[in-house]
């Protein structure tokens, strides 16, 4: 799993027709105290997320299994908002 923040959109008029519908969105990797850690990447939002939430990545056949994903061309999917991180150190 990857903790990640909403950082834009990603809009494509053509894309697979599993995907339409789907709306796409930029993360960007972040450690647990919020610091940019990694390169963006293009996640389908399963959860309604928005620019500058923190969010829950799954990728891989992780991601196929997210909700309405079955079947679907995805490497990366948004599987839940992010409330709050605690670390104790």
């Amino acid at each position: 799993m990857i903790l990640a923040r909403i950082v834009g959109t990603v809009v494509a008029t053509r894309k697979d027709p599993r995907l339409v519908s789907n709306k796409l969105l930029l993360a960007r990797q972040i450690d647990p105290r919020g610091n940019a850690d990694g390169v963006p990447l293009v996640a389908v939002d399963t959860v309604d997320a928005g620019v500058g939430e923190t969010v829950l990545i799954v990728s891989g056949s992780s991601a196929r299994m997210a909700s309405g994903m079955k079947d679907c061309p995805v490497d990366a999917a948004i599987v839940g908002i992010i409330d709050a991180v605690e670390m104790n150190e």
